[in-house]
């Protein structure tokens, strides 16, 4: 579904109607559309997807990759005409399942994972970066498939700080997931 040239604010209620096969994130009212993600990206995510996926099994912790609605700043009380930020980020780990509803996650995520492309770059390294620390995740990790890096920051006192850099062979550390660790030599094959 196209949308309409003459609205310049947008919701979730929008955003529920609009076509499913459309990549649309919703940052404080405005849509911006995505483009589909390269194989590298997919690879990269579903890499971490499954370890992550695996590690979780029988516990409380869920994980969930893109497309997942992320509504980070919704509170109970909300309803779909009250929500303006909406993100699908590549990975999400919810630990709170009350935060989980049929839509995705009402809420901050505990950990999120983006994966850089060219046409995220900058949106992953500020708009997202800036919108996950306000929300109040609590590890956010920057994928980069180029340098085969992984940037982890860690909110301490409501702002984000560098905690570690891990390359390609590497075994990195979750923090927020005791005794979770990433092989990335899985992850960065090529």
């Amino acid at each position: 579904m196209a949308l309409p040239a003459e609205k310049i604010h947008y919701t979730f209620a929008d955003y529920l109607s609009w076509d499913e096969d459309e990549r649309i994130e919703l940052l404080d009212g405005v849509p911006f559309m995505m483009s589909s993600p390269l194989r590298i990206h997919q690879e990269i995510a579903g890499a971490i997807f499954v370890q992550l996926y695996r590690f979780l099994e029988g516990k409380k912790c869920r994980v969930y990759q893109a497309p997942f609605s992320v509504r980070l700043f919704e509170e109970k009380k909300d309803v779909p005409e009250d929500v303006q930020t909406v993100v699908e980020p590549d990975i999400s780990v919810i630990c709170d399942e009350n935060k989980l509803d049929q839509y995705g996650c009402q809420g901050a995520p505990d950990f999120v994972i983006e994966v850089l492309s060219s046409s995220t770059r900058r949106h992953d390294r500020i708009t997202k970066y800036n919108l996950y620390q306000q929300a109040g995740v609590r590890e956010y990790w920057i994928i980069d498939p180029d340098s085969r890096a992984v940037d982890v920051f860690l909110l301490e006192n409501g702002m984000f700080r560098p905690y570690e850099a891990y390359g390609q062979k590497d075994i990195a550390k979750v923090n927020t997931l005791e005794g979770c660790l990433i092989e990335l030599e899985k992850v960065f094959t090529e």
